[in-house]
């Protein structure tokens, strides 16, 4: 259940909305987890827009786009932590319209501790976020 973050600034993207939501289900897509209500209810992109001049590397170039993944620990393996950047990369550049833009965004994976995933009010631990998606799950085979 990701939540990911995009920050470009202003004008990068046409459709925020959009990428917003592409992001979000390409996440899901990668991590492979089941269609069920807890995850598409959960896994959630932000597109955050950046006044022109707010951000810059040493030379002073601003057209950059970091990407931010947070989810629990251990949800995305080596192969996933591969798919992940270079989907994002390469959506990131689609929305933009830009295809030098893979070569100037910035994707980072974090993960939350155990006991650091915070949902419905509660900090789950792994084991719990498991054990919520089981249970969804056996609610539906009933």
């Amino acid at each position: 259940m990701p939540m990911i973050d995009i920050y470009a600034t202003a004008g990068t993207f046409s459709d925020p909305h959009k990428l917003a939501i592409d992001a979000a289900s390409t996440v899901k897509a990668v991590e492979q987890v089941p269609d069920i209500s807890m995850f598409r209810k959960n896994t959630a992109a932000f597109v955050h827009t950046l006044p022109v001049g707010s951000s810059s590397n040493v030379d002073g170039d601003g057209n950059y786009v970091r990407v931010q993944v947070l989810t629990n620990a251990g949800a995305l393996d080596r192969d996933k932590q591969i798919a992940v950047v270079r989907q994002l990369t390469d959506l990131v550049a689609a929305a933009a319209g830009d295809p030098t833009l893979t070569d100037r965004t910035w994707v980072l994976l974090t993960e939350a501790m155990p006991g650091g995933w915070g949902l419905w009010g509660h900090a789950h631990t792994n084991d719990e976020i498991v054990g919520a998606a089981r249970a969804e799950i056996s609610k539906l085979r009933d």
